[in-house]
């Protein structure tokens, strides 16, 4: 299989192999499959830079591939080259947060994601591809690994993508070689590591994990009670409807959504789907049939309808939380430590529980609400990053998150309804942090 190799000793940070990649294969203006970053040492003793060209690294276990919901990705068996399917991406970006590398890139003028192929075209009739043809110092170049490597070593005892400076490569097993005759210094690090970036709002998915997850907390209240009441299950299914919808804004391309079922049986994002989109007409069922029995109808016929509700509330609960343990699944598996199972599952299924007892029992909604508020202060302290932008960049949004949330507490024992509107508000405050405050592994920058 193929690899790039790329000499440390010989880069010289040019940026010849970004601009060759961006004229060859037509790039929008601020879309580049090649970037350039630098790795310092701390050590004031033996003070250290170093240039990193980087691109695809061509993994041998793809995240973004293995992330994709529509099979938009493929993997050469002969040459272990990832390449990207254009006409079959739905633009829903998964597969950006599944690279630990930041290599799939959105365009957002064509709506879809597109990445490195290492030139295959070029490579199929014998040329270079255009960053290593056009670097002036040839450190970039291709060369064939055996197909079962991970990670080949370098010429280095020191190997840059086994030290802090970039994502670990156990993740994906990227195949790049970095190589150098001279042993990196243990201290290395990204220039721009104390600079953490601000990540995007992604509003559409926010609305769509708060607004199930508040959705499945209104049917379990209503089966918790075995008495169905109809206002609850109609904005059950409401909110229910209203986060299906606005998922779909998230997509690129949202014509092509039909085919999110492709990629079942290894996509988070394709049960996600699946599953909440099975689950909606059984809470849109669910919340008609208890209605109904409100309006005036034979005793026998109230009865039947009655007792279909329950089961159909029953199965819409359960097909909702299979959804809800894909949507934190979803995030989970993309490694990054902000979305760790302690803090993911806390905030999801917090959400959860404080809808359910809304309704039921104030005391408990409020001992609810305080423990996941405590939670995530707790939780948010071991993620460092994380930590940092909500004291800096997203510190307003960091208070009003806690400021709904602890109006909301008193309310729960004066009224439910206006208790679970601001708790409802300040959930949307907490998911829009849970996306802008994650740290996002990548290789080495500079500082902006």
């Amino acid at each position: 299989r193929y690899a790039f190799e790329v000499d440390l000793d010989a880069c010289s940070g040019c940026k010849a192999c970004v601009t060759a990649c961006h004229s060859l294969n037509g790039l929008d203006e601020h879309e580049s499959f090649r970037d350039v970053g630098l790795v310092v040492s701390d050590s004031c003793a033996a003070p250290f830079a170093q240039t990193v060209t980087s691109a695809c690294h061509h993994c041998a276990d793809p995240g973004c591939l293995n992330g994709c919901p529509v099979l938009a990705y493929e993997q050469d068996p002969a040459t272990g080259i990832v390449r990207h399917l254009d006409d079959q991406c739905i633009g829903c970006s998964y597969c950006v947060l599944k690279c630990p590398y930041d290599v799939p890139k959105y365009n957002e003028r064509l709506g879809i994601v597109r990445k490195c192929d290492m030139c295959h075209g070029r490579l199929a009739a014998g040329e270079a591809p255009a960053c290593a043809q056009a670097c002036p110092t040839q450190a970039i170049r291709i060369v064939t690994i055996p197909g079962t490597a991970g990670l080949p070593p370098g010429r280095s005892a020191s190997s840059l993508l086994h030290s802090p400076a970039v994502p670990s490569p156990t993740i994906t097993g990227p195949t790049t070689r970095y190589v150098s005759k001279k042993a990196l210094p243990p201290t290395l690090r990204a220039a721009d590591a104390d600079a953490p970036r601000v990540q995007p709002a992604h509003w559409p998915l926010v609305l769509l994990l708060v607004g199930t997850q508040l959705s499945l907390g209104l049917l379990l209240s209503a089966q918790i009670t075995n008495h169905p009441s109809s206002i609850i299950n109609v904005a059950a299914a409401a909110l229910f409807a209203a986060a299906l919808a606005a998922s779909v804004a998230h997509l690129g391309q949202p014509l092509r959504a039909w085919r999110v079922f492709l990629g079942l049986r290894r996509s988070w994002l394709s049960r996600e789907a699946v599953l909440l989109g099975a689950a909606f007409p059984l809470v849109a069922l669910t919340a008609a049939l208890t209605y109904l029995p409100t309006l005036p109808l034979p005793a026998p016929l109230a009865d039947f309808i009655g007792h279909w509700s329950l089961v159909l509330g029953h199965s819409a609960a359960l097909l909702t939380t299979l959804g809800v343990v894909c949507s934190a699944a979803l995030y989970i598996d993309t490694r990054r430590h902000f979305w760790r199972v302690s803090n993911t599952a806390t905030r999801m299924a917090g959400t959860v529980v404080v809808a359910a007892l809304a309704f039921v029992s104030a005391p408990l909604a409020a001992v609810a609400l305080a423990l996941k508020l405590a939670l995530e202060q707790l939780l948010l302290r071991r993620s460092p990053i994380s930590a940092r932008l909500h004291a800096g960049r997203l510190r307003p949004f960091a208070r009003l998150r806690l400021a709904l949330g602890l109006a909301a507490l008193p309310l729960f024992f004066l009224h439910p309804l206006p208790a679970f509107l601001l708790f409802a508000a300040g959930e949307l405050a907490e998911r829009l942090l849970y996306f802008r405050a994650v740290d996002a592994p990548k290789m080495p920058g500079v500082p902006a």
